[in-house]
């Protein structure tokens, strides 16, 4: 048996016994698996339409707190792009793109760590080329082929004598 734990009309648990004090509604084991995608709603248990957005807000929270080191950052930059911090301070100034204030990224490059969140990572990251999804695996990898342009295949060429 395999049961939901009812209190102030909240799942507050679950258990495979009946508690004491509490409303035990009992579920089917694929349910008890999956218990996170149920609520507990006019008097049953439902799938938690929100389910799917609350998970991709889980997900996108837990992508803007992955950090680097500034020196992974500026590594990973300089072996995808061969530049430094420096380029992209004088990229930047020549090139003055609207909203970006050179003098607060030029602070925001001395950090010591750089957050994926930071709205400067996505700026500069789009300057440089790279789309949020490879500055996303850059930051869960530390891995800076993921920066690279994708190679393109050949395209074989019949030929025609």
């Amino acid at each position: 048996m395999y049961y939901f734990h009812i209190q102030n009309n909240e799942i507050v648990g679950k258990g495979q016994a009946r508690l004491l004090n509490t409303e035990n509604i009992e579920v089917t084991k694929e349910v008890y698996d999956e218990s996170e995608k149920y609520i507990y709603q006019y008097g049953e248990i439902i799938l938690d339409p929100e389910f799917e957005s609350k998970q991709a807000q889980k997900e996108a929270e837990r992508i803007a707190r992955l950090y680097l080191t500034g020196a992974d950052v500026e590594r990973g930059i300089y072996q995808a792009k061969g530049m430094d911090f420096d380029d992209i301070v004088a990229m930047v100034t020549q090139l003055q793109p609207e909203g970006l204030d050179i003098k607060a990224l030029k602070i925001e490059l001395k950090a010591n760590n750089f957050y994926r969140g930071n709205p400067y990572v996505n700026a500069v990251g789009a300057l440089l080329g790279f789309t949020s999804e490879q500055l996303d695996k850059f930051f869960e990898t530390k891995d800076y082929t993921v920066l690279l342009p994708p190679i393109e295949e050949p395209v074989e060429v019949e030929d025609e004598t």
